[in-house]
């Protein structure tokens, strides 16, 4: 067989191989990624309790005045308020724990970014693959067809070949996965490294060209060819190591174009048949290693960050290329022409340049390299005079966390009685306490005057009881000159999942102010429920500044009924705020926020002002019916309380025995005696007071004497009957009541059972949703219509 025959025969077959690889991957459909999904509750760490997961209030978000079967209670522990009565504490969510997020990206995404990502670099491989197999195809015809066709023609089609095969092999390069925008000095030594190789290849195929005149297809072969051949190879040696499949696929191309290039050189200059075989071998190797670097890019490859750059092809090559060049011309031509020496020359200036930019990286790198090794010895403390490490700063710690995946990061905050910072010697002997109460391995950073935060090595658990050890340690009294003082201290803890660091440190700092808004002297722990809350806590302080101006307040109420015959006595006003932004809020939410922007008291008037109002439309049908509404130990505290709700009954001619103000029975405690001189003052006005959420225990009775109150409130926990058949407590409560001249009202009814169990105890009112429901005025309205009397 003829030499160029076989040869075309060889570059067929392999191409023809290259292509069904190529068309393969092209027409592959992207293999569908599984859902991701969070580890069952059971294989979990559970989480160190904290003091706040079971008090933690849910919110009602959006939900209608009627959903649900719960009646409107407010915990034991929750003070009384104007607003009407918060939600029960929730149950702590299943399977939730501390810094649980899902995979791949933040709460609630479900690492859904992660999977279309892939979907989409899976599709874009799927496209180049199939450009590739398309340049391939192009360039074995290019070389299989040249034995068939008349040598008239074969420098047509060998051009062509070259033209199109390059135009498909850059569509295809440009659209491989994975390309990221250069920086500015990375872009001038890729152009600076392309110049020095392109130049020397043009020096090296002028010298090795034929003496006499060029032919235009040559010089265009040979130009071109040596400027993408050079483009080619820097671009393959550059991505050699973050992208080794592209870098295959860049050096396939550029072995293919070479060789395409060779094969219109040697029919521009009509080089004999067996000379046409020398092309076969760059080709042949070009479509192979293509297709082996688009099967590596197909599968998933991702970029690798962090390899430096050889630097040996890229300084030493343009020098060897043009001496080998020079060195055969001169060994077969004898002489140098003017321009031959001209275009040599031209290779130095480029390489020097790059040898510059070098010697500058080279430079860039051992300076990080010292500073590491600064700063490792800095956080091992090796070299100091004590041998105790100085704090790190914040961005020193955000180094540090990649290093600590599988260990917690706890922030703390430190703060004086008064809300001041630390000075004079306090903050060196916190630094000290905080390393004595730490591991030897642990890293302790300071971020200003009350900032510091710790990063151990050690599960959450034992992170957790890291930081109470550490709150029992800062909490202890420093000594200072003309005394000593204290510190408040909050702690927030945050895992480190090996995510971000600047969200692992955003998590524990989360924590840390979950921990101020419960009081300090706590330690919190980071989970995605806690980040919801405080995300609406800043929606909350945010919306509600101007809601009373901006109408956004408004009432519902629920009856309280006479057990004896059904009919209304009276009603309590329960607050809600109606927002445009966040729907519907309870006071469980409402009222906290409003009490640490001081805007309980403009709250507060707004409803015994509302609730007046009402209760003056109602007393025009006839309906002698009396309004409670619910206040807290902190109003009553206001000196011109008792004032205040007089000119409110006077402003709406409202006899004061309709109005009853409500207090909770556990918020008295602390404010026992202005709460009782605070009632003694309505009750001289002529306003009933009740007493909310009586709980029948030693303390409440022993206090109950002291209250001048005229309405007590108890729940439905005191109809059930007692253990082994003991009789109920409401029976002993109304007991009580008579005795003290006080009428007993029973809330939350849910039940026919419990109804009757407070009409047999002797009860007079009860009030629940087995009874009637919270409704707008005008429902609660049309509810009196349907009996003939409601006068009490």
């Amino acid at each position: 067989m003829p030499g160029p025959a076989a040869a075309a025969l060889a570059v067929a077959g392999g191409c023809a191989l290259a292509c069904v690889r190529l068309a393969w991957l092209a027409g592959v459909p992207p293999a569908p990624s599984p859902p991701p999904h969070a580890a069952p509750a059971s294989e979990r760490p559970a989480p160190a309790p904290t003091p706040y997961a079971a008090t933690a209030p849910e919110y009602a978000g959006t939900a209608p005045e009627h959903a649900g079967t719960a009646p409107e209670r407010r915990a034991s522990s929750t003070p009384c308020t104007p607003s009407g009565r918060p939600a029960p504490s929730p149950t702590p969510r299943a399977g939730s724990g501390p810094g649980r997020r899902a995979p791949d990206g933040p709460p609630g995404r479900a690492g859904g970014g992660a999977t279309g990502r892939q979907a989409r670099r899976v599709a874009l491989s799927r496209r180049v693959a199939a450009i590739l197999d398309a340049a391939v195809l192009v360039a074995g015809l290019t070389v299989a067809v040249l034995p068939l066709s008349d040598p008239a023609h074969r420098l047509p089609v060998a051009l062509g070949g070259l033209g199109l095969a390059g135009s498909l092999h850059a569509a295809a390069l440009l659209r491989l996965p994975g390309r990221s925008r250069l920086p500015g000095r990375e872009r001038l030594r890729r152009t600076v490294d392309v110049l020095a190789l392109g130049v020397s290849l043009v020096f090296a195929g002028w010298m090795l060209l034929p003496a006499g005149p060029v032919p235009p297809a040559a010089l265009i072969a040979s130009v071109g060819g040596a400027v993408t051949l050079a483009v080619l190879t820097m671009a393959a040696l550059a991505e050699r190591h973050r992208r080794p499949g592209a870098a295959r696929c860049h050096a396939g191309a550029g072995l293919t174009l070479g060789g395409l290039a060779l094969l219109v050189v040697l029919l521009a200059y009509h080089a004999p048949d067996r000379a046409l075989s020398a092309v076969a071998p760059p080709v042949l190797a070009g479509a192979l290693l293509t297709a082996a670097g688009a099967r590596r890019t197909s599968a998933g490859e991702r970029p690798h960050h962090g390899a430096a750059p050889a630097a040996w092809p890229r300084l030493t090559a343009p020098a060897g290329i043009a001496a080998v060049a020079a060195g055969v011309h001169l060994g077969t031509a004898g002489e140098f022409s003017p321009a031959a020496m001209a275009l040599g020359l031209s290779v130095i200036p480029p390489i020097m340049v790059g040898e510059l930019l070098a010697a500058a990286d080279q430079r860039r790198r051992v300076e990080r390299l010292v500073a590491s090794e600064a700063w490792l010895r800095r956080v091992v403390g090796a070299g100091g005079e004590t041998g105790e490490p100085a704090p790190l700063t914040r961005a020193e710690l955000v180094r540090a966390l990649p290093l600590r995946s599988g260990g917690a990061l706890l922030v703390v905050d430190l703060h004086g009685d008064d809300a001041t910072a630390p000075d004079g010697p306090v903050p060196a002997e916190v630094q000290r306490r905080l390393r004595a109460g730490c591991g030897p391995h642990d890293l302790v950073a300071r971020f200003n005057d009350t900032g510091y935060a710790v990063l151990t090595d050690v599960g959450p658990v034992p992170a957790y009881a890291l930081g109470i050890r550490l709150l029992a340690a800062l909490a202890e009294p420093y000594a200072r000159p003309g005394g000593v003082t204290r510190l408040r201290v909050s702690i927030g803890l945050a895992e480190t999942t090996g995510g971000d660091p600047e969200d692992v440190l955003r998590q524990a700092d989360l924590a840390r102010r979950r921990a101020v808004q419960l009081g300090r002297d706590r330690v919190e722990w980071y989970d995605a429920y806690l980040e919801e809350q405080l995300v609406r806590r800043l929606d909350l302080e945010r919306e509600l500044p101007g809601a009373v101006a901006r109408g956004e307040l408004d009432l519902v109420y629920q009856p309280v009924v006479a057990l004896a015959d059904r009919m209304p006595a009276g009603t309590e006003a329960l607050l809600r705020w109606r927002s445009p932004v966040l729907g519907t809020v309870l006071p469980a939410e409402l009222l906290p926020v409003a009490t640490d922007l001081d805007l309980l008291g403009e709250v507060g008037w707004w409803v015994v002002d509302r609730a007046c109002r009402q209760l003056a439309a109602w007393s025009e049908g006839g309906r002698e019916l009396w309004m409670a509404v619910n206040v807290t130990p902190r109003e009553l505290a206001a000196k011109d309380f008792v004032a205040r709700t007089a000119t409110a009954l006077a402003a709406y001619d409202v006899p004061p025995e309709r109005l009853v103000v409500e207090v909770a029975e556990p918020a008295v405690g602390a404010e026992l005696s202005t709460v009782v001189a605070r009632l003694a003052g309505l009750r001289s006005l002529g306003v009933r007071t009740a007493l909310d959420d009586f709980r029948a225990e030693h303390a409440s009775l022993a206090q109950l004497r002291r209250l001048p109150i005229d309405l007590l409130k108890v729940g439905p926990n005191l109809v059930a009957p007692g253990a082994d058949g003991q009789r109920p407590l409401i029976d002993v409560v109304a007991n009580l009541g008579d005795r003290l001249g006080v009428e007993v009202v029973v809330e939350g009814l849910e039940s026919d059972g419990q109804v009757a169990g407070a009409r047999q105890a002797g009860c007079r009112y009860g009030q629940g949703f087995a009874l009637a429901r919270p409704a707008t005025a005008e429902r609660v309205e049309a509810w009196f219509e349907e009996f003939p009397s409601a006068s009490r």
